[in-house]
């Protein structure tokens, strides 16, 4: 797109040294040599590499040759070369650029410029690779030989592939709710330390389960090339909590999987989504097929839907994406979904995501920014408001997203078909989204996805770029797994979220007297009710009790912290599993929030803290996905931290040597605060900061925790006229947040 065509062979060549595979996060020394072709480079032309925007390598700097990614740049004739580097010099995808510019003298034909990324002749140790995986990594160069600033890409480009690393951490999935005798899946793999699936997985493995499962094999075996294996057709024939651990030949536990339990008999069953990723045909990594099939086979998904932004899916890509999940959809194993982002600039509503039904529906896109192809330009849809017009008989669902841009939901918003928000995604955590819908009275489901763009649909770590957190998912809560079926609970916003843990959680409000469940929302129009006596999370319902039980179970994949029990934008209770006089040794420092609500949302909480009268014994670092920013200890009484957050929560525990002394200080550029030791309870001491809940937040913890599971029961009063909106926000110990969508009970 936007690029020249012309004699493209005529522009020159690269070669790339060494070549091969090369771990993901490694550091390399590359050679990149471009040779002028025909017309040479003439005075101020110059040279672009360029990389995807979701590329982590290292940014290339030449100021310090003993420091990593230190970069040098010559010409083989003696030219002056001026080199830049810019996060945003090329046309999307591929704008991360290095920028080569001769500013004296010219290139003739077979003159040669030198990229060397990771020079290490003066002891820098080399280049950061980029931290996942891709078959076909580009150092994609363009030439702009005469000096026109209209680039011409080379016919053919350097690649090297990326791959993962040896296991640091296993993982073992299974569903989160099934019946007697259903059929269900195990899953296995082991990550590298950036969140890759290995294929350096190579031994037998011992199983073992707390209760009888028929057909899990004692052991299993994998070796070099797996990435991971699925153990199906599974079942349990009692009802009950079902874990599953697995031990390497040593005997040492390498994990233990999420809680599955299994009913005697469910009307709705527990399937996951990750709804929101990307591919390199439009902004993320590897193809929109591999895409698929890591969500499938690595991650395993129950659902998904491929989402690129709008304004470069061309319309062969859209024709080739429902293909695709024609292909993939298969009823009863994995359901997948035709659709796209829609990417509108934040003015006219920002992001939405839309789901179709079925494919061959038209794409309505917000603008055709990188497309050449006009032919269609009438379908478009330039704001949200004529988004949700154009889609307003369609078969679809729309869910409001916040990415590089955000969804304005009190500018546009559509309760036909918008039902549900995005909470939490790789971009960060945004209740803000939640808060905005609530204030409005908006009835709306809570969804969280990754919007992935590095290949990773289902099990998306960050990297070491710009995303600041894991990226989530969607628990659905549906009566078997079909298109319809899984249609049918977004629609009715029957599903919870998580930011990536897979935590079963059941709400359920209980009415005194007969109450009526609207079928559609009355907003839309006076439709069919239900007389009922329960309610689950996403129905609305109608009652004349002034107050009603509002239940909560939920079974951890890491130990609770707390529970908060909410009624629209009220916390009516902070509930934790254990009391105060439990409480130990163990504080916990968090730092959490965001800037404001756009792109320049990162928060950057560099800094330290120091203890007088006491020390710190143990450091556990909490949401510490980006491997490049640590939390060091310096000294038995100092800590020193690289950190940021965009919405979400980092931080740590410590573990003192004396649970009452001493005075903590924290030193960072937006919080400076002291703090007695003796005064650290339960309760969360906060210093704000400004921003969207841009705070610290000092606590203290038992020493252990072994709290796995929760059943609270309430008694919640009701307000009139107003719609009580009740929900949960669950904390898991390793930072996992979880959200049930909203039970709306009008009075």
């Amino acid at each position: 797109m936007q690029h020249a065509h012309y004699l493209p062979e005529r522009m020159g060549s690269a070669s790339i040294s060494p070549e091969g595979r090369f771990e993901a996060g490694s550091f390399q020394s590359f050679t990149l040599v471009y040779t002028a072709g025909y017309f040479g480079i003439d005075d101020t032309g110059s040279l672009k590499v360029v990389h995807r925007f979701a590329s982590d390598m290292g940014r290339p700097q030449w100021s310090d040759p003993s420091a990593a990614n230190y970069t040098t740049v010559t010409a083989s004739n003696g030219a002056v070369l001026e080199v830049q580097y810019d996060g945003k010099r090329n046309i999307r995808p591929w704008d991360k650029t290095l920028f080569i510019r001769v500013i004296r003298g010219f290139l003739r034909e077979g003159d040669t410029i030198t990229i060397r990324f990771g020079d290490r002749s003066q002891g820098s140790p080399g280049m950061r690779v980029q931290t996942f995986c891709e078959p076909t990594f580009e150092f994609r160069v363009l030439a702009d030989p005469f000096a026109t600033y209209h680039y011409t890409e080379l016919p053919v480009q350097p690649t090297i592939a990326v791959v993962a690393g040896p296991p640091v951490i296993w993982k073992a999935i299974v569903p989160t709710l099934r019946t007697v005798g259903q059929p269900f899946r195990l899953g296995f793999k082991g990550e590298d330390k950036w969140g890759n699936p290995s294929d350096q997985v190579d031994g037998v493995f011992t199983l073992r389960a707390n209760r009888s499962i028929k057909g899990l094999p004692a052991t299993i075996e994998m070796r070099r090339g797996e990435h991971a294996r699925s153990i199906e057709h599974l079942t349990v024939h009692e009802p009950g909590d079902v874990r599953i651990e697995i031990f390497d030949a040593s005997g040492a536990r390498l994990c233990i999987s999420n809680p599955l339990q299994i009913a005697a008999d469910a009307p709705l069953l527990h399937y996951w989504a990750d709804l929101h990723g990307q591919s390199e045909e439009t902004i993320g990594t590897n193809s929109a097929r591999e895409l698929i099939e890591f969500a499938r086979d690595r991650a395993f998904l129950d659902v998904m839907s491929h989402q690129g932004n709008d304004f470069q899916i061309t319309t062969p890509f859209w024709e080739q994406l429902n293909r695709l999940t024609a292909e993939f959809n298969e009823n009863g194993r994995f359901v997948m979904y035709p659709g796209y982002e829609w990417s509108g600039n934040t003015g006219l509503g920002g992001d939405r995501n839309v789901m179709f039904m079925h494919e061959g529906r038209t794409i309505h896109r917000s603008s055709h920014a990188l497309l050449d192809d006009l032919s269609d330009l009438a379908s478009d849809a330039n704001s949200a408001a004529d988004l949700f017009d154009a889609l307003k008989d369609e078969d679809c669902v729309v869910f409001a997203h916040i990415g590089g841009r955000y969804a304005d939901i009190k500018m546009a918003h559509d309760l036909r078909i918008e039902r549900s928000v995005e909470v939490h995604s790789d971009w960060g955590t945004f209740e803000w989204l939640v808060h905005d819908a609530m204030e409005q009275g908006y009835r709306i489901g809570i969804l969280a996805n990754s919007d992935g763009h590095k290949g990773r649909h289902g099990a998306s770590h960050p990297g070491a770029s710009l995303f600041g957190a894991y990226g989530g998912l969607s628990c659905l809560l549906a009566r078997d797994l079909t298109r319809e079926a899984i249609f049918d609970a977004l629609r009715k916003r029957h599903h919870y979220a998580t930011t990536g843990c897979r935590m079963l959680l059941d709400v359920q409000a209980h009415f005194d007297t007969d109450a009526q469940r609207h079928e559609t929302d009355p907003y839309l129009q006076a439709g069919e009710t239900t007389t009922v006596r329960s309610a689950i999370m996403g129905d609305i319902v109608q009652c004349s009790d002034a107050s009603l039980e509002l239940q909560i179970h939920a079974v951890a994949s890491a130990p609770i912290e707390r529970i908060e029990l909410r009624n629209r934008l009220e916390v009516l209770e902070t509930w934790r599993p254990y009391s105060e006089r439990e409480l130990g040794r163990r504080i916990r420092v968090i730092w959490e929030g965001s800037e404001y609500r756009g792109r320049g949302r990162q928060t950057v909480w560099d800094g330290g803290c120091s203890l007088t009268g006491n020390q710190f014994e143990r450091i556990v670092p909490i949401n510490q996905w980006n491997l490049d920013k640590q939390i060091v200890q310096t000294s038995p009484t100092a800590l020193q931290w690289s950190a940021l957050t965009t919405g979400g929560f980092g931080g740590f525990d410590a573990w003192l040597t004396d649970s009452q002394a001493g005075v903590l200080r924290i030193e960072t550029p937006l919080v400076q605060c002291e703090i007695n030791i003796a005064d650290i309870g339960c309760e969360d001491r906060v210093f704000e900061a400004g921003g969207i809940r841009r705070q610290i937040r000092v606590f203290r913890l038992p020493d252990e925790n072994p709290h796995l599971q929760a059943r609270i029961s309430r008694r919640i009063p009701l307000h009139a006229p107003d719609d009580n909106a009740l929900y949960v926000c669950v904390t898991q110990e390793d930072g996992h947040l979880i959200w049930s969508s909203p039970i709306y009970v009008i009075r």
